[in-house]
């Protein structure tokens, strides 16, 4: 298992001009290390249906490849999209698992079959083009540039070190970010300049 901030670090170098999707309690690290925020659509509060709405925004936009930073527990809430982004095979689309065997936000429940999930092999067998598993972040460093330079759909569950929030969500301090409205602006602004 590895930091999510470590992964993001990482992960940065090779981003490109890609939009990026964090969810989770990890996304809050990605906002600190983001160089491109306008291609940033952090999603709150939208447990199991993030991979849907990446999955939407990959077929909108085609030629711009969209990146997804899932949790475990939220793709388990719609498992049933995974043969439907195979179905379709977008080619821009990269769905990446950070699987930390819990449910992170509302105190670390376990998640269920924490230990036993193969969820790239679950990808593959859906109909990826690719499938990726690390528990270890210098293979992941190794392996990022190449992955991202296949072409998609690519699956890639990553074993996170969790970051238990056991504060109840509506006393946690909130910080402050941009509205979904504000996202979709500026990410159809961004979109129609790079075009």
């Amino acid at each position: 298992m590895f930091e999510a901030k470590s992964m993001f670090e990482i992960f940065q170098k090779y981003r490109g001009n890609a939009i990026v999707i964090p969810t989770g309690t990890s996304g809050k690290h990605w906002r600190d290390i983001s160089s491109n925020t306008k291609r940033d659509a952090q999603l709150g509060g939208a447990m199991g249906q993030t991979t849907s709405l990446a999955f939407g925004l990959a077929l909108a936009q085609p030629d711009t490849k969209v990146i997804l930073f899932d949790s475990e527990g939220s793709l388990l809430m719609n498992l049933g999209i995974l043969a439907t982004i195979a179905g379709k095979k977008p080619q821009n689309f990269y769905h990446f698992l950070m699987d930390n065997e819990v449910y992170a936000t509302t105190g670390g429940q376990p998640v269920p079959g924490s230990k036993k999930v193969n969820y790239s092999g679950m990808a593959k067998a859906c109909g990826y083009a690719s499938g990726h598993s690390f528990e270890d972040l210098d293979k992941f460093s190794e392996s990022v540039e190449a992955i991202l330079n296949e072409p998609g759909p690519t699956f890639v569950a990553m074993k996170i070190i969790p970051e238990i929030e056991n504060e109840p969500i509506g006393r946690r301090a909130r910080v402050p970010g941009r509205s979904k409205g504000q996202i979709i602006k500026e990410l159809r602004e961004d979109l129609k300049v790079s075009q």
